[in-house]
């Protein structure tokens, strides 16, 4: 499944720095029950994430879980810290758009209440280990995530199996050399990766054992990532893997090393 990031409708009121993060939390410890970490899409690279120290009020509409269980739409008078933040907190810089309730229920992104966000059928996908990536991008960088992250609108996950291969694959020179041009290209070189391009994409199918292994080198990479360890030899054999497992021969990798490099 592809799905995009969480719209809210006013980033400058449910998006939030770790410093007001931890102060809703010391005045009330229960808000930090529907607080999360969140990135932007241009926060996702190849391999790793630039986390900014940002999270969401997640103030979600209400879902069905995994597992067939309706979880019901926060109430925000369970989180008085938070709604005083949404209430009277400075976030609102332009008080000529309107006070804070003003612009809490103009915006088109709500829920049952002004505090709730839109609807989101797929709420729990963001738990689960699943592939991100930004929504427009240079350089067409994947990640897998099982650190919970949410991603906001500029960004998108895929949940499902396989994840570490398909993650492997993306970030593939293969990938890269066969399917760059599905995207379009706007304006500065980036292209869009929106779903209806993505979803068209061929990609073989692999086995249990494959699975593993291309998913402990994804891991490993990411992990040298985090502390400036050197990865292209790992990110080279991942290559060779894919290379191999789609039969392409001396010249064809040449080629591709050509092109890519």
């Amino acid at each position: 499944k592809i799905n995009r990031g969480i719209l809210t409708g006013l980033n400058e009121a449910f998006i939030i720095s770790k410093e007001k993060r931890d102060e809703l939390v010391e005045a009330d410890p229960k808000s930090a029950e529907i607080i999360r970490p969140i990135l932007r899409g241009r926060d996702i690279k190849r391999y790793e994430v630039d986390f900014q120290n940002l999270y969401l009020i997640n103030t979600h509409n209400g879902y069905v879980s995994e597992n067939g269980e309706t979880v019901s739409p926060i109430d925000i008078e369970d989180y008085p810290a938070i709604k005083d933040w949404l209430d009277n907190g400075n976030w609102n810089t332009n008080p000529k758009l309107g006070t804070n309730i003003e612009r809490l229920t103009k915006r088109t992104d709500q829920g049952v209440t002004p505090y709730n966000l839109r609807s989101l059928a797929y709420m729990d996908d963001f738990s689960i280990p699943k592939m991100i990536y930004p929504n427009m991008t240079k350089y067409l960088p994947f990640y897998f995530d099982e650190n919970k992250y949410l991603i906001n609108q500029k960004g998108f996950i895929v949940t499902g199996k396989n994840i570490g291969t398909l993650t492997a694959f993306c970030n593939s020179k293969l990938f890269k050399f066969a399917y760059s041009e599905n995207f379009p290209e706007l304006q500065g070189g980036t292209r869009e990766l929106s779903k209806v391009f993505f979803e068209k994409i061929l990609v073989k199918k692999t086995n249990p054992i494959d699975e593993l292994e291309y998913l402990d080198l994804v891991k490993k990479i990411q992990k040298f990532k985090t502390l400036n360890k050197e990865t292209l030899a790992m990110e080279k054999e991942l290559d060779e893997k894919i290379f191999h497992s789609y039969g392409l021969t001396d010249s064809e990798i040449a080629t591709i090393n050509r092109a890519i490099d």
